[in-house]
């Protein structure tokens, strides 16, 4: 995949986390780094979503058991040069959201976000400093009861998500999704993310393209309000 600058993941699945992903945090991390990117991030189905996860834990041994994705693939990432950051993807109804700029120990003293709405998420993620981009807003899916839309209550959206663009993608495959995303997310003057979905190893290429090497998660999520992205790829660059 030929891209010039630095090359980010946004939107990925773990199978310690996510029920309908295929492979560990640490084989993820090493696909990607053979993939060529420069970081990646962690996203797993949050709690009513899809996750692999107990709901009869305890709110603090659930939040334990879902971050293991991400810190499986950080340690791995740590030993071969891959950036790993954390974030998830909530549900509500069908409708998702990527969550980025909060951690593990914003989510034990926060249970109160399993359970909020659409409008009380936005406001408990901002008061940690994190930000709500809209996911793959136009997708439709069995799973998706009808598309809902929320402008006033995200800070971006993913107006690519390769799935349903790669030509490596065997599910969601439908470009259309992404064009109706791009119009949208115009429409309404919000800046734009790119990912993947990824939930094996089997790559289907996405991503952000950046000019420079982010620091942090944060890092990230100024890069992305800031409009600093380079490129967002859809998964049919060669």
């Amino acid at each position: 995949m030929k891209h010039k600058g630095y090359l980010y993941e946004t939107h990925m699945h773990t199978s310690e986390s996510s029920a309908c992903a295929h492979n560990t945090g640490a084989e993820m991390a090493r696909a990607y780094k053979e993939a060529g990117y420069t970081g990646i991030i962690i996203t797993d189905h949050f709690y009513y979503g899809n996750t692999a996860v107990n709901r009869k834990l305890s709110w603090r041994e659930w939040v334990e058991h879902f971050c293991l994705g991400y810190e499986h693939a950080r340690e791995e990432g740590d030993k071969i040069g891959l950036q790993v950051f954390f974030g998830w993807e909530a549900g509500y109804r069908g409708t998702e959201f990527l969550i980025y700029g909060l951690d593990k120990e914003w989510l034990f003293t926060h249970p109160e976000i399993k359970d909020a709405t659409v409008e009380e998420q936005f406001a408990l993620v901002h008061a940690g400093g994190g930000i709500v981009v809209h996911a793959h807003p136009f997708r439709e899916e069995d799973y998706i009861p009808k598309i809902r839309l929320f402008p006033e209550y995200v800070d971006a959206v993913e107006g690519v998500n390769a799935t349903h663009s790669s030509v490596h993608s065997y599910s969601h495959k439908n470009p259309l999704f992404n064009e109706r995303a791009l119009e949208y997310g115009k429409e309404h003057g919000l800046p734009f993310t790119a990912g993947s979905d990824q939930h094996t190893v089997n790559m289907i290429g996405g991503g952000m393209v950046f000019a420079r090497k982010l620091s942090d998660i944060h890092d990230f999520t100024k890069a992305v309000l800031a409009g600093e992205v380079v490129a967002l790829l859809d998964g049919t660059e060669e």
